[in-house]
C-alpha cells in the first residue's frame, strides 16, 4: 500500500502552476520590453553574453526541484508488512449517490462535496468496523471493497465525483442490492447499509430491494441530503435546464427514504449544514450485535522521502550551478545554442 504520511505538504504543489505561469510572464514582459528599444535580433548582437535558452533550463530545473522536495515533504511510504488481527465488529457499506443532483447547492459547496467531507470525518472516528463504499447513479459500482484500512478507505473517497458513473440517474434499488452482495461471509449479522442521497429515485422499486435485504438481516440508515424546497444544478459555469428551457430544480424525496430505512430496521435522518447525521447513525449502529472478524492491516512502512529529496537537492543545485549568461570560458561548448558563433 503507498501512502503520504504528511499529505498536507502536497497543497504546496498548488504552486507549480503558478511559477509556471510566472516564469512564462517574466520571459514575455522582458521580450516585451526589449522590443521597445528595437529589433530584438539586433540587440541580441549588442548582448553576446545574454542566453535566453540558459534562463529557461534554470527555471525548469528549479521547478522540477520544487516538486520533487514538496513530494519529499510529504514523506511517500510503501506498507512493507501485512499483519492479520481479530476485530469484533461490524461492516458498513456506504451507499453514495453520485448522480448530477447531487451537486446541488442547498449545502456548501454542494451536496456530493457536503458528504464526503462528513464520510471523511466519520472514517477518523471508527476504529473496529469494517467499511466498503459504493457508488451509485443510473448503475451502481463497488468503490471500495469492505476493508479495515481507513487510510485507503479515506483516498477513495475523496476522489469520488459525478463523472465517475457514465449513467445518470438515481438507481437506488441497484445500489442496495449491490451492497447486500458485497458483505464478506464472516459478518452475518452485523451488515449496515448507510445509504445517502437525495432520495430522487429515478430507476426500478428501491423498496423491493429493501425488504430483500432486510430478509437477509441487513438494516439500511438513510441520509436524507438536500431540502424539500430544493436548488438548482450547476455543472461547471451552467445551470441544467429541462427541454422547455427551465431550470432543472433537485428536491428532496424523504418518504421514500423513510420507508426504505423502516422496512430494515434501520432509520432515516435529514442532513443539516451543521450535521450529516453519520453520529448519530454511527452512534445507533453500534448497539447492533457485532461479529468477530480477521482483517489485514499494513503494520510497518518503508520510507521513500529520501529519493525525493536527494533528487530535488540535485535538480536545486544544478540550477544554481547552471549561470543565466553565457561563460566564455565553455563558450567553445555548444550546449544551448543551435548554432555555434563565431
Amino acid at each position: 500500500m503507498f501512502r503520504f504520511e504528511n499529505i498536507e505538504f502536497l497543497y504546496l504543489l498548488l504552486l507549480v502552476p503558478l511559477l509556471i505561469g510566472l516564469n512564462l510572464w517574466t520571459r514575455r514582459e522582458r521580450r516585451r520590453r526589449l522590443e521597445r528599444f528595437g529589433n530584438p535580433e539586433t540587440l541580441q548582437a549588442l548582448m553576446p553574453d545574454d542566453s535566453p535558452r540558459r534562463r529557461g533550463f534554470k527555471s525548469a530545473l528549479f521547478i522540477v526541484g520544487f516538486t520533487l522536495l514538496v513530494i519529499g515533504l510529504a514523506r511517500p511510504q510503501i506498507g512493507s508488512k501485512l499483519r492479520e488481527v481479530e476485530r469484533e465488529g461490524i461492516e458498513i457499506m456506504l451507499a453514495i449517490d453520485v448522480s448530477n443532483s447531487m451537486l446541488a447547492e442547498d449545502f456548501e459547496p454542494n451536496r456530493l462535496e457536503r458528504t464526503k467531507y462528513a464520510v471523511g470525518r466519520l472514517l477518523e472516528g471508527i476504529q473496529e468496523d469494517k467499511i466498503g463504499v459504493i457508488i451509485f447513479a443510473g448503475d451502481a459500482y463497488v468503490q471500495l471493497p469492505i476493508t479495515g484500512d481507513y487510510v485507503t478507505a479515506r483516498n477513495f473517497v475523496s476522489q469520488i465525483s459525478t463523472t465517475a458513473v457514465s449513467k445518470q440517474g438515481t438507481n437506488i434499488a441497484a445500489a442496495i442490492d449491490l451492497a447486500a452482495n458485497s458483505f464478506s461471509s464472516q459478518s452475518e449479522g452485523s451488515r449496515v447499509v448507510v445509504l445517502i442521497t437525495d432520495g430522487e429515485n429515478h430507476e426500478q422499486d428501491a423498496l423491493a430491494s429493501a425488504e430483500a435485504a432486510a430478509a437477509r438481516g441487513i438494516k439500511i440508515y438513510t441520509i436524507g441530503i438536500g431540502t424539500p424546497e430544493g436548488a438548482p444544478i450547476r455543472i461547471g459555469q451552467e445551470f441544467i435546464r429541462d427541454e422547455q428551457g427551465e431550470m432543472v430544480v433537485s428536491k428532496l424525496d424523504e418518504k421514500a427514504l423513510e420507508e426504505i430505512a423502516l422496512t430494515t430496521g434501520g432509520a432515516y435522518i435529514r442532513a443539516d449544514n451543521r450535521s450529516m447525521g453519520l453520529d448519530e447513525i454511527v452512534a445507533q449502529i453500534n448497539a447492533t450485535e457485532k461479529s468477530q472478524f480477521t482483517t489485514q492491516i499494513f503494520e510497518e512502512y518503508d520510507e521513500k522521502y529520501q529519493y525525493f529529496v536527494a533528487a530535488a537537492l540535485l535538480f536545486l543545485l544544478l540550477e544554481m550551478a547552471v549561470l543565466g549568461r553565457k561563460n566564455r570560458l565553455l563558450a567553445r561548448i555548444n550546449i544551448f545554442d543551435r548554432e555555434k558563433k563565431e
